[in-house]
């Protein structure tokens, strides 16, 4: 079984909406069963598998995409770490999208057989379990509605939301994040060709909100960031209440 304090990531996100005893700590630790490695550019499940197993991610970024008939690819979510990244194969079975590594990703990897046993001891944890793929849902549904703006407001408000995601667990150090992806990989995120992508990108640094060297992001004006993309966290659901 994989080290405990692997998870802790994970139940650092569930304790800011809610509160964890100590064995219900102790029970989703337990259904850990094992630990892999993926390179960058490999992929953890593929569209059309059928799982036997969720990940957790525990070091790397990992993203939801499919590939389209002219072999275009559109990625519809990005996970972090401290995020399940197939959690819903345990109830719909067959995995409708592919699931790949952006960076070199540690994962940690919870049978299905296991978690089904904890939803049937534990319906609180189901319940925060659940949570968390509602909130997946509704990052999904924000990009839709981000997607309506223009290409500033929603390349702003991806920059935004990952750093209110990876400022909660502790990965925003002096306002500086690390972010793995290139344009034309914030391309296929966004629905933007890699040259628009580079053009909003010098837009956006022009009025000096962000800089982007290598893989690193500074907020330099979060303020500003904020109204630029029209950013309100409450999608996120940072909110600790009983559940």
């Amino acid at each position: 079984m994989p080290e405990t304090h692997l998870i802790d990531t994970f139940l650092r996100k569930l304790e800011l909406r809610d509160t964890l005893t100590v064995a219900e700590r102790e029970a989703l630790a337990a259904c850990a069963e094992s630990e892999s490695d993926y390179p960058a550019g490999a992929d953890l499940v593929r569209e059309g598998d059928r799982p036997l197993e969720s990940m957790l991610v525990t070091r790397g970024f990992t993203t939801r995409y499919r590939d389209s008939a002219d072999g275009n690819r559109q990625i519809g979510a990005i996970h972090v770490p401290g995020d399940f990244v197939d959690l819903q194969s345990l109830i719909l079975k067959h995995m409708d999208h592919s699931v790949g590594a952006l960076s070199d990703c540690h994962v940690v990897k919870f049978p299905h057989s296991r978690l089904t046993a904890l939803t049937r001891e534990h319906p609180h944890l189901t319940r925060l379990l659940w949570l968390m793929t509602l909130i997946d849902s509704s990052i999904h549904r924000e990009w839709l509605f981000a997607a309506g703006r223009g290409a500033p407001e929603q390349l702003s408000h991806l920059i935004c939301e990952l750093y209110v995601r990876l400022a909660v667990t502790d990965l925003v150090v002096d306002q500086r994040f690390n972010l793995p992806m290139t344009q034309v990989e914030l391309g296929e995120a966004l629905g933007l060709s890699a040259v628009h992508v580079n053009r909003t990108l010098q837009q956006l640094r022009s009025e000096d909100l962000f800089t982007w060297q290598g893989q690193e992001v500074r907020i330099l004006d979060w303020d500003g960031l904020r109204r630029r993309a029209q950013f309100d966290p409450t999608y996120l659901h940072l909110v600790s209440e009983p559940r």
